[in-house]
């Protein structure tokens, strides 16, 4: 249950096409966003309870911010390259956290899935 939060932004970008609005719907963004926000908060954070890695935690919150400021200045201050040009390198970062996130529980063997 606690894995398929994880999922639901995904589900909400594959169920678009059955919705009233499309991808390039401000809407749709906008929620992606709010659904990825806590979820990438809530792991982030409990990466860095497991494994007393800051600098990680620090990157994830760094994409995070580039993400909601993709949002909220948007295209009337960056213009429409620049929205996806941030969006794009938010994403990588918080990519980035998540990902060395979980390479460092793989190399220390920690039994922080197993709870």
């Amino acid at each position: 249950m606690r894995y398929s939060l994880l999922f639901f932004p995904s589900l909400i970008i594959l169920s678009a096409g059955f919705l009233s609005f499309s991808l390039e719907s401000e809407l749709i963004h906008s929620l992606i966003l709010l659904l990825t926000l806590p979820i990438s908060i809530f792991a982030l954070a409990h990466g860095y309870e497991n494994h007393k890695t800051i600098t990680f935690l620090l990157i994830g919150i760094f994409g995070l911010t580039i993400l909601v400021a993709a949002i909220l200045l948007g295209e009337s201050f960056f213009g429409e390259f620049g929205e996806k040009g941030l969006t794009l390198i938010g994403s990588c970062f918080v990519a980035y956290s998540h990902f060395n996130n979980y390479k460092i529980c793989l190399k220390s063997d920690c039994s922080c899935h197993d709870n």
